[in-house]
């Protein structure tokens, strides 16, 4: 028998090795593909729990506000009704818990019923410079004036006409508040907020048919927005209504003594059936959870509620 060579013996170690070489890659991408397809799966069902928890919470809200209706109380022994003005409440359910907030329609800023001078205040109390908030402001204006007319500051149908996908404004009130992505100056930054700040979407409208805004929803920007109001005024109602709902003009004119005549054409404490509820599904102590956003119309006579909007999930930054 022939012996073998060193360099015979030298190539039959090397192709050992790169056979050795090729296996450990093979089970390595196995392992990685069965590690991520095992982290895939468990982020799934996270968010798959998350979903259910935060779809609890819109049912609760809904539950609370349906029986505050009807006995002024909370579901809970001895509870107090749940707030409808944005204030959080968080439920333990099994292994996670759900934050809900809701808030009444009427105490935000109807966007087809909205003077200007008050939609520019609000632009302002998110932060905008003038300038832009003139922008904004007339550009919403003009989306919905059927004249096709647009103001100094404002886009009519030349300015989108010349936009890489042309389109033409509506000429025709809002039928939902995510129309306003298609207005010039508004982006998904100002319509839904940032994690720093909220956004358009909780202070607009279209379902209060109305320029008065309930001071018992109203949330401080929107109370900020009204004229002759100002913060300490706004903290003023905001800490009255903590114990009691605002029920009657003669509770406002006491409150806001002089600027009174002033507010009082934009202000109501008229109650509503239409609310919005924004509830959050977490689990295991997580920071960011799974968002749902949902305005509901209650029949308080039949015991009975429709979806006007339910967003699953809603837009986080």
């Amino acid at each position: 028998m022939r012996k073998r060579t060193g360099s015979e013996s030298g190539i039959v170690l090397m192709l050992v090795i790169w056979v050795m070489a090729v296996l450990l890659v093979i089970v390595l991408s196995v392992s990685m593909a069965a590690r991520s397809q095992t982290m895939s799966t468990l982020a799934f069902k996270d968010q798959t729990q998350e979903k259910f928890l935060a779809e609890a919470g819109i049912q609760r809200g809904i539950m609370e506000i349906n029986y505050a209706n009807k006995t002024g109380g909370g579901l809970e022994l001895a509870g107090e009704a749940w707030k409808e003005d944005g204030t959080p409440y968080t439920r333990q359910l099994g292994s996670g818990h759900y934050s809900v907030k809701i808030v009444g329609e009427t105490g935000k800023l109807d966007i087809n019923m909205v003077p200007d001078v008050l939609l520019k205040n609000l632009m302002k109390q998110l932060g905008m410079q003038d300038e832009d908030a003139d922008i904004v402001v007339d550009s919403i204006m003009d989306w919905k004036d059927p004249s096709g007319l647009s103001r100094p500051n404002g886009a009519g149908a030349d300015y989108y006409e010349t936009l890489p996908n042309p389109y033409k404004p509506k000429g025709a009130n809002f039928e939902e508040l995510e129309e306003l992505l298609l207005v010039r100056g508004i982006t998904p930054q100002l319509l839904y907020g940032t994690g720093k700040r909220k956004g358009l979407i909780d202070f607009l409208t279209v379902n209060s048919k109305s320029t008065a805004v309930n001071v018992n929803y109203a949330p401080k920007e929107v109370l900020l927005s009204l004229p002759g109001m100002g913060p300490e005024l706004a903290d003023q109602i905001i800490t009255y209504r903590e114990s009691k709902n605002i029920s009657s003009p003669q509770e406002l004119q006491a409150l806001l003594g002089p600027v009174y005549g002033t507010v009082s054409p934009y202000i109501t404490p008229a109650g509503t059936n239409v609310f919005t509820i924004e509830s959050t599904g977490f689990i295991n102590k997580q920071e960011e959870g799974y968002p749902i956003r949902a305005t509901v119309m209650m029949d308080f006579t039949n015991n009975s509620y429709k979806y006007l909007y339910y967003k699953s999930p809603a837009y986080r930054e």
